[in-house]
This record gives structure tokens, C-alpha cells and sequence, in this order.
């Protein structure tokens, strides 16, 4: 095992740093939610005999991002965070300039794997940098904090991605990917110094992988954050897939969709804000377990009225929305708090670790979230149904992390 050696690089103040993370994170959020009131123009454009097809292109990018992050980590622990990422921003350029020039679905869904391929490595790598700086409690209060900025990313994303549309047509907005993409890179090489200094890193062997592999998995925290993190993020992507189509199908609200999509991200902002303070007081272990139960009894609660039929019309609409809003926050208060518990006893692989566990709980997630987006039939139930297989094994799971204690 190689000794954790402390970064040297000259640290940004809190808040440019909190900052500069969390539009590296939302580079992912952009990629994503500004593509959901494309969905309707490229099934027509591209898909017109199956609209659901078109769907596919965020769980594309998910899967892309999973692929990417195998090897992003491995990659800036043997040279560096600061040119991984660099050079994962221009493959995710080069392919967004592929989406644009896609003349069929399946050229567009390998343009978006390709997509996801390149943003993993801002993404993953920006964790390890997060790792190298900080650690425990203090690492899930950075990480609170960046998360509550990137949960407003899906605020502006959709909103935007709609005025591009309109002014420009859906293929604009792989433009604006890559000027976000420009800008965020710009500011990570220019202000940021490199956090992993030569005397730390690891040579790329097969034997040192297997040993990084075998030293993560051992760790019982880590096994139970990835399986508990897949579940969550598969309810996620499962949401995003289906809820520009609920909006519009079940509610008759598609040209409101991306205003209240807005709303919901605001509100759930709030939980990452709010996640900031209680992990101090409360550990992060207490923070997630509590917001898991919660989120569970209200899913209950809420497919409980629906199934009864004791809602309808307005009533059934705000009572879908603050459900979405209750999965926003929970993975507000749960999410990084699971990956800085998992990142606590392996500093000393920060890039491998990050890596490997954003890689395994995406792809699982893509793989789980797959036939509960495709089930969709008009109306989110299917979702509702599916969102309760996964949250309750996660719940139950928490108890496996252990009873609350310093962390």
C-alpha cells in the first residue's frame, strides 16, 4: 500500500474552489437535462416510427460516462488530474460536434456514448482532486456545497436547452455543450494548481490494478456505498428518461415542463445547502440513513393516492411533483455523503477509487434504469413501481454501513 502523501499545490479560496468543482459537475447536468425538450424534435427527426428510442440519449450518455470512468481515474493517478481531465473535455467536444453531425438515431446514441465517455473525466477525476485537498466531514461539506450549485445546473438546463431549440433547432445545443465545456476547462488550467504531485502518483502495470482492485473491494464501506449509489442514481436516470414525457402525456403540460423542472431543482438545492450543516453535526451516515427512510415513506405515501385514484387532475400533478422534488433532495442529502464514506479509507488511490466506483455504480445504473424508462406508457407509474425497488433495498442496505459515528 503506498502512503496518502499530502498535495502541495497552493489552494484556491473555499468558495472559487466550491465553484470551479461544481461547474465541472454540472458540465455532466448540462450534457443532460438541456436534452429533454430535444427528446420530441429528434424522435421526429430521427425516430419517428418509435419516440421512445429517442429517450435513449441520456441513458447513451450515462453508459458512456460509466465506460470513461474505468479508465479516468487509473489514468490521473499515474499522471496527474489536471491533463486527464483536460483531455477528456476534448473528446467530449470532438464528440458533441459528432451529435450535430449524426444523420441517424444510432450515429446520435454512439455520438452521446462517446459524449459521456469524454465528460466522465471531469467528473470522476474532479472527486480524486476534491480527495487530495480534503478528507471526512470536511470533504461531504465541500461536496455539499459544490452538489447545491450543480443541482441548480437542471434549474437553467432545460429552460435553456428550450430557447436553443427554438431559436436555433435542437443540434445548437451541442454547441452550447462545447462552449460550457471551453469555459470550465479554461478556468481549471488557469487557476487551478496540479493536487497530485509526481512523488504520489502510480505507474499504469496490471499488476498495481489488480492489487488497487483487490485493496477497494476489500473495504466493506465501499462494496455497500457503490451498490447503494447504483440503485439511487438508476432512479435518477430512470426520472430524467421519462418525466419530459410525463409533463407532457399524463399531465398536458409539455410547454411547462421545463419552468417546473426549474422549480424542482431549485427546491432541491436547498437539501445540498442544507446537507452542508447537518453532516457536521449529525455524520454523514445519520444524514443519509434518515433521508433514504424519508424518501421511501413518502414514495409509499404518494403511490398509495394514486393507486386509491384519490387524486386527480391538479391535485394528481402537484402531488407528482413534490414526489420528484422529495427524490431530488433525498439524493441531495444522500449521494455525496455515500461517496466521501466510500473515499475515506482509500485517499491514497483517490483517482482509481473514484473511478472504479463511479464506473461500476453508473453502468449498473444505466443497466437497472434501461427497462424502467422503456416501460414507460403514459403515465409514471411504471416509474413509481420502480423507483420503490430500488430505494427500498437502498435503505435497508444503510444498515450495513455501520451504526453513526465521527463520520
Amino acid at each position: 500500500m503506498t502512503e496518502h502523501i499530502p498535495s502541495t499545490a497552493k489552494r484556491l479560496s473555499q468558495g472559487e474552489f466550491i465553484a470551479l468543482i461544481a461547474m465541472l459537475f454540472a458540465t455532466i447536468a448540462f450534457s443532460i437535462d438541456a436534452m429533454l425538450p430535444a427528446e420530441p424534435a429528434i424522435a421526429a427527426a430521427l425516430s419517428p416510427e418509435d419516440p421512445n428510442r429517442a429517450k435513449l440519449v441520456v441513458g447513451a450518455f450515462f453508459l458512456g460516462m460509466g465506460i470513461g470512468t474505468f479508465v479516468s481515474g487509473p489514468l490521473s493517478d499515474a499522471f496527474g488530474r489536471k491533463p486527464v481531465m483536460i483531455w477528456g473535455g476534448v473528446l467530449y467536444c470532438i464528440a458533441s460536434l459528432a451529435c450535430i453531425y449524426a444523420q441517424s438515431l444510432d450515429m446520435l446514441l454512439l455520438a452521446r456514448v462517446v459524449q459521456g465517455i469524454g465528460g466522465s473525466a471531469p467528473r470522476v477525476v474532479s472527486l480524486a482532486l476534491v480527495r487530495d485537498l480534503y478528507k471526512g466531514r470536511e470533504m461531504a461539506r465541500i461536496m455539499s456545497f459544490a452538489m447545491m450549485i450543480f443541482m441548480l445546473a437542471p434549474a437553467v438546463a432545460p429552460l435553456l436547452g428550450q430557447q436553443i431549440i427554438f431559436l436555433a433547432g435542437w443540434k445548437a445545443i451541442f454547441v452550447a455543450f462545447i462552449l460550457f465545456s471551453v469555459v470550465s476547462l479554461l478556468w481549471l488550467g488557469l487557476r487551478q494548481g496540479e493536487t497530485l504531485p509526481p512523488a504520489a502518483r502510480t505507474k499504469l502495470t496490471v499488476a498495481g490494478q489488480i492489487a488497487s482492485l483487490k485493496e477497494l473491494f476489500s473495504h466493506r464501506v465501499v462494496v455497500v456505498s457503490v451498490m447503494i449509489q447504483a440503485l439511487t442514481t438508476a432512479v435518477l436516470v430512470a426520472m430524467i428518461s421519462s418525466v419530459q414525457g410525463i409533463y407532457a402525456q399524463e399531465f398536458g403540460r409539455e410547454a411547462e415542463f421545463p419552468m417546473w423542472f426549474a422549480l424542482a431543482a431549485v427546491l432541491s438545492a436547498v437539501a445540498s445547502f442544507l446537507n452542508a450543516k447537518l453532516v457536521m453535526r449529525m455524520g454523514m451516515r445519520s444524514v443519509a440513513r434518515w433521508a433514504y427512510i424519508g424518501g421511501v415513506a413518502l414514495t409509499l405515501l404518494h403511490f398509495g393516492l394514486y393507486e386509491l385514484e384519490m387524486l386527480t387532475g391538479t391535485a394528481a400533478f402537484i402531488s407528482f411533483f413534490l414526489w420528484q422534488v422529495t427524490l431530488f433532495v433525498m439524493m441531495g442529502l444522500t449521494m455525496g455523503n455515500l461517496n466521501a464514506l466510500a473515499m475515506e479509507p482509500v485517499g491514497h488511490i483517490a483517482g482509481f477509487a473514484a473511478s472504479l466506483m463511479a464506473a461500476v455504480s453508473t453502468v449498473l445504473a444505466v443497466v437497472i434504469s434501461t427497462p424502467i424508462a422503456q416501460a414507460f406508457d403514459g403515465t409514471h407509474q411504471p416509474l413509481v413501481v420502480g423507483a420503490l425497488v430500488c430505494l427500498i433495498p437502498s435503505t435497508l442496505m444503510m444498515r450495513l454501513l455501520g451504526k453513526p459515528t465521527k463520520s
